[in-house]
């Protein structure tokens, strides 16, 4: 019988090309792996255990390759995954390496580049759906600035919607089972991105003109950079109907883009993410955008993808295990104590309730004076983790 932590196809964990394909260049440093090709990632990840891989566009068929090297690429990409049972469940479009993209894909100030990212994306899109993709991922790393001086913002909002509208209606035109999954960040490569957040990206897609088609791919190591609580956001978006994808690593507190391994830094809020994804039913891919230190070889790669995948699955043990404590539970049912007094005055508006709310009478000193126990479910919480409970 296998491990409980032994990933499953079940739990549609994946990996992108360009995770396990890391090289571990970094700006101060040279690669220190050498380069995998799309086939050989395919294999480690059936390896490892993985259930998918995603790609962007020129990680599997690079910018300049001819139409006769792209059909052979692909060729091969998909007898791999014939080979191993893999699925693509995600791609997108890479619109930040090249340095046409040095100011922007779609917000860019010149029109002949925001032209050829519209064609690049429909290009990739035919890539995507064509591989079985129902997800496409859309990461704005170069649209945005450096100085305020160079762009007018409502301007780059108008550009970027009218994008995405165009991009909507050639997946309706083709008839692709596709939606759309806009992923934020706050800043890196730009010194500033536009919709940095996962807040700003649903505000954003509430104004598309085919917004049930749209939703959001929210990063921990993107909200985490700007300081947030990356569960909110994700419970935003899940609320919200909008939680499409979502990209699980982890990440320091401000600092740059670090896309460590699940649960490296701050295990307590990977728990309480993996805790929501399972209580409310989440069904999407698990996808692990991060990558191996820059310490490893090939075998400490396999070690990371095996290590992200191992960390969900025993943090999804400790949920259920948070959920059946009774002490725990226990002290969650006296945290959450109703008496039924509050009922006549919450709910929906009316006249009658607000005229009584008015009227009524709370003794806000002893409400005041109540002690929460949220100190002891806290320290049940880490006990758990530290496997003392």
């Amino acid at each position: 019988m296998p491990s409980p932590y032994t990933p499953q196809p079940h739990h549609r964990f994946t990996f992108g090309l360009w995770t396990v394909g890391n090289i571990g260049r970094d700006p101060f440093g040279e690669p220190v792996r050498a380069p995998l090709s799309p086939v050989q990632i395919v294999h480690l990840l059936a390896e490892v255990g993985a259930y998918g891989v995603n790609l962007h566009d020129n990680d599997l068929v690079p910018i300049d390759a001819t139409p006769g090297q792209r059909d052979r690429i692909v060729a091969a990409f998909r007898q791999a995954l014939a080979e191993t049972g893999l699925v693509v469940p995600m791609a997108t479009t890479n619109l930040f390496s090249h340095p046409v993209f040095k100011d922007g894909a779609f917000t860019s100030n010149d029109p002949r580049v925001r032209a050829f990212a519209l064609q690049k994306t429909m290009r990739a899109i035919d890539l995507g759906a064509a591989l079985g993709a129902q997800i496409y991922v859309f990461w704005g790393g170069r649209e945005g600035v450096e100085t305020d001086a160079a762009k007018d913002p409502v301007l780059a909002i108008h550009r970027t919607r009218e994008a995405m509208n165009f991009l909507c209606e050639y997946v309706l035109d083709q008839g692709y089972d596709l939606r759309f999954a806009l992923e934020a960040k706050p800043n890196e490569p730009r010194a500033d991105i536009y919709n940095a957040t996962t807040g700003h990206m649903l505000a954003f897609i509430a104004t598309l003109d085919h917004p049930e088609m749209v939703g959001v791919n929210p990063e921990v190591a993107h909200e985490h950079m700007a300081g947030l609580n990356f569960l909110h956001n994700v419970a935003q978006a899940w609320e919200a109907g909008k939680l499409f994808h979502i990209d699980l690593n982890d990440q320091a507190f401000g600092r740059y883009d670090q896309d460590f391994r699940f649960g490296a830094v701050n295990l307590k809020a990977a728990f309480f993410l993996v805790k929501f994804l399972e209580d409310v039913g989440y069904a999407g891919s698990r996808h692990f955008d991060a990558h191996a230190y820059r310490s490893e070889d090939e075998a400490g790669v396999k070690d990371f993808a095996r290590g992200c995948m191992r960390t969900y699955l025993i943090l999804k043990e400790k949920a259920a295990a948070w959920n059946a404590d009774p002490e725990i539970q226990a002290l969650l049912a006296e945290i959450h104590q109703d008496d039924g007094s509050a009922a006549p005055f919450l709910g929906a508006y009316n006249r009658a309730r607000a005229d009584d709310l008015k009227a009524a009478t709370f003794d806000y000193q002893a409400l005041a004076a109540r002690g929460l126990r949220y100190e002891r479910l806290d320290q049940l919480t880490i006990e758990l983790l530290l496997g003392v409970r």
